[in-house]
């Protein structure tokens, strides 16, 4: 029965297949007849219209890629909705915009933002009849087809074409298609794709929309994109400040943005602009007047090439786009291209005061630094002996010396001798800001080497709200980040042993002996002793205070805290608080000898401002996208880290650090921080071997912290006096609140801490004396407390085990 059936219809096909084909060759020989008959112009006439209905039918089959022998074209939700890099702006909490991130440096601007002058200029010069066609100007399409023919080759482009190659880049974005394979073919496809999409933005938009479209789109040179940019580029104004000249200029380089690039080629540049003049005469847009009045004008540029490290604090940008890296992987953002409105927490008075806080006292530190090594090498070992192959070692990590390496196939002598030629570069001064000298690679590596360098921060403890940021001395030149590297945070670490033991039951009034201590630890299977020390080697036997204690930075206490509380605890307050960094569960660690970050210690201090709760450091508050629509929102949360009473008892603790006997904070009274009715304390830290210097000062409103140190651990001062905390990290939290406190703008953060709101249950109104007998100095008053008394340090000949 099916086979049946399938002879049947096999049958029926051949017959009608035959049919078809006979009426096809009949109608073929009589069409053919008809035209062989036909006049010559009826032959010509036919002859288009079948040209043009088959183009027709190629241009249908390109669109929607038949039998995908054209590759993928731009679709209707793409034109409807165009994609461009635009830049997102990133805007400071005093409203000011403080840079860009970008790939295309492209902010757009709205039709009336256009200068009238510009639009005419630009449809004079490159679409004269923009206002007549529908995407396609056949006129000059035909026209320019009849110059190539006579040798006049030309562009016969419109606007809305040019539109279509800036916007959606046929040419390279769009697969090509099997037949886009083919060399002959491929530029007829791509240019197939430009007109067919021409015709639909034309379509979708009005012509003042494409024009708009276009000029925020097009590729001014110099890393300039769109009209706005250009117009800060090459004169520093706005686009609707265009002149005439101006106008002429950018529109005249858009034929080829080198050749006719006034800063690159100001000849060409010139005229080609004054081509652009006669062509806007010849269409009556200026008059012969007006022409040769312009024309002996020269082009006066104002020229400046916007970069993603052009604006105001680098190293605070540049930490944003780290910490918004999660967020835009999460929500399918480009930071780079998706024109965001970035609203951050940074204030650029406070920002500016902080750099000019870091430069004034890093000068000092830097002139200290140079008298005291002098012509000697500063980069010493633990036995302060000078370590051989610093340098070298330094080296052999280059780009420059990899690349010697390999070209000359590891070749001793040829690597050294290129590593040690003289060449020109530039490298940072404090004189000059940038110096051009004549070095060579190993030269230039002991010269940069030999600098001292910073990180400093300021946060609000109740928001979290990060307020100033310095990375470090010069973000051209380091552009690592000194507030985000890890470090050893010396005695600033004791804060969280001292918390950990009010948290335990202990009151500031408490008291400890200040004598030797022994810790018992496994060290390679076997038992061993670990002694700390004091910074002198020695112990006064005094009994302290634990708020004596803590003010003085006493070791041997710390040490002794440590060991009362259980290191596992002190670890545990620590995290709580705010330091992120895992730490190393070791009997040291109360001493500060496990790296942490600045900003992760700062954001501790606040914790205990902040009546014990704590919080992450905020960078940005709001982001919305280029429409204004919101896309984040930060939402304040707090969690309780500490009771309110030790956070309480704590803040006394570090306002102890000034007023206390021989604390080691007394330095801030130095400054003209205390007539504007605010309060403070602070806590100082040394590592060992001087080798990284903080202080974290602390106000009801406001916590700061700054390191100072060298780029390696192993340059540093060789004494306290010059390189422990109180003289080189102190002065810039002092110089900085100096500046804070007297911009009557700024005045929210002058404030005294205030009385508890809570019940206080443990003593802590307890002050030491000094050990001479009948001594009545009101210390507040007195000189005493700017004496330089060495700040004590952890010091160890070897780091003690984990435990």
């Amino acid at each position: 029965m099916i086979n049946s059936k399938s002879s049947e219809w096999v049958s029926r096909g051949k017959s009608i297949f035959q049919f078809v084909l006979t009426r096809c060759k009949a109608g073929y020989v009589k069409g053919k007849t008809i035209f062989q008959q036909s006049p010559w112009y009826k032959k010509i006439l036919l002859s288009g219209a079948a040209f043009i209905v088959l183009f027709f039918i190629y241009l249908v089959m390109v669109d929607i890629n038949f039998l995908w022998l054209f590759g993928k074209s731009p679709s209707l939700s793409s034109i409807s909705n165009p994609n461009q890099s635009v830049a997102s702006v990133i805007y400071s909490a005093d409203g000011k915009a403080i840079g860009k991130y970008f790939r295309e440096n492209r902010t757009p601007v709205e039709y009336e933002e256009i200068s009238p002058i510009l639009i005419k200029t630009l449809i004079a010069t490159e679409d004269e009849r923009f206002y007549e066609h529908f995407g396609i100007d056949f006129q000059g399409l035909f026209a320019a087809v009849k110059d190539m023919t006579q040798g006049r080759a030309r562009g016969a482009s419109t606007i809305t074409q040019q539109l279509v190659k800036n916007m959606f880049k046929v040419r390279s974005q769009y697969s090509r298609g099997v037949l886009g394979q083919i060399p002959g073919l491929r530029l007829l496809i791509a240019k197939s794709k430009e007109w067919i999409t021409a015709v639909k933005i034309e379509m979708f938009y009005d012509k003042k929309e494409i024009l708009t479209m276009y000029l925020n789109t097009v590729d001014f040179g110099s890393n300039a994109y769109g009209i706005k940019t250009a117009c800060k580029t090459y004169f520093k104004i706005s686009p609707k400040d265009l002149t005439i000249e101006q106008s002429a200029t950018l529109v005249g380089l858009l034929k080829a943005t080198t050749t006719y690039n006034p800063r690159v080629n100001p000849k060409n540049s010139l005229k080609r602009r004054n081509v652009v003049l006669e062509n806007m005469k010849s269409q009556g847009i200026i008059t012969a007047a007006q022409l040769d009045s312009i024309k002996q004008i020269p082009i006066k540029l104002n020229y400046n090439v916007e970069s993603n490290y052009d604006g105001e604090a680098l190293y605070f940008r540049e930490a944003v786009a780290r910490s918004l890296e999660k967020w835009c992987k999460d929500n399918e953002i480009d930071l780079y291209s998706d024109g965001l409105k970035i609203y951050t927490t940074l204030d650029t008075r406070m920002q500016k005061y902080a750099e000019e806080a870091v430069d004034k006292q890093m000068r000092v530190v830097q002139q200290n630094f140079n008298n005291h090594w002098g012509k000697e090498n500063p980069w010493r070992d633990e036995n302060h002996q000078e370590i051989i192959g610093f340098v070298e070692d330094i080296a052999k990590k280059t780009q420059l010396y990899k690349y010697l390496v390999q070209k000359y196939n590891n070749q001793a002598d040829s690597v050294n001798y290129y590593m040690n030629e003289p060449r020109r570069l530039k490298v940072f001064d404090y004189k000059t800001g940038v110096k051009d000298t004549t070095f060579s690679a190993m030269d230039s590596i002991r010269y940069m080497e030999r600098f001292m360098h910073t990180g400093f921060v300021a946060m609000e403890p109740q928001t979290g709200f990060v307020k100033a940021w310095v990375g470090d001395i010069n973000f051209e030149t380091w552009k690592y980040d000194k507030v985000l590297s890890k470090r050893q945070p010396g005695s600033t670490f004791k804060l969280f042993v001292y918390t950990t033991a009010i948290e335990k039951g202990m009151s500031p009034c408490d008291t400890r002996p200040d004598n030797y201590i022994s810790w018992d630890v496994m060290d390679k299977g076997e038992m061993v002793k670990w002694v700390p020390r004091n910074a002198n080697g020695e112990y006064t036997g005094e009994n302290l205070s634990l708020k004596a204690a803590f003010a003085r930075s006493i070791n041997t206490i710390a040490v002794k805290l440590t060991q009362e509380v259980g290191v596992e605890e002190v670890v545990k307050t620590a995290h709580a608080m705010g330091i992120k960094t895992p730490l190393n569960k070791i009997p040291s660690v109360g001493l500060g000898s496990s790296d942490v970050s600045l900003l992760e210690l700062v954001n501790s201090y606040c914790t205990v401002v902040n009546d014990g709760k704590t919080h992450d450091p905020v960078l940005v508050t709001r982001i919305e996208d280029h429409d204004g629509n919101l896309l984040y929102q930060h939402k304040q949360v707090d969690k309780q880290a500490i009771s309110y009473e030790t956070a309480f008892l704590m803040t006394q603790l570090l306002r102890a650090g000034l007023t206390e006997y021989n604390a080691t904070s007394q330095n801030l009274w130095t400054y003209d921080i205390f007539r504007q009715n605010t309060e403070f304390g602070g806590k100082t830290g040394t590592s060992s071997n001087h080798s990284d210097a903080w202080f974290v000062g602390v106000s009801p409103n406001l916590v700061g912290g700054a390191w100072v140190g060298g780029e390696h651990r192993s340059i540093h001062f060789r004494t306290g006096k010059l390189g422990e905390g109180s003289k080189t990290a102190l002065p810039i939290f002092g110089l900085f609140m100096e500046k804070v406190l007297a911009d009557n703008n700024l005045e929210k953060y002058r404030a005294k801490f205030p009385k508890p709101t809570q019940t206080i249950n443990k003593q802590y109104e307890c002050m030491s004396v000094r050990p001479a007998e009948n001594d009545s100095i009101d210390f507040l008053n007195s000189d005493s407390l700017f004496i330089e008394e060495e700040e004590p340090e952890y010091i160890e000949a070897t780091p003690p085990p984990a435990l």
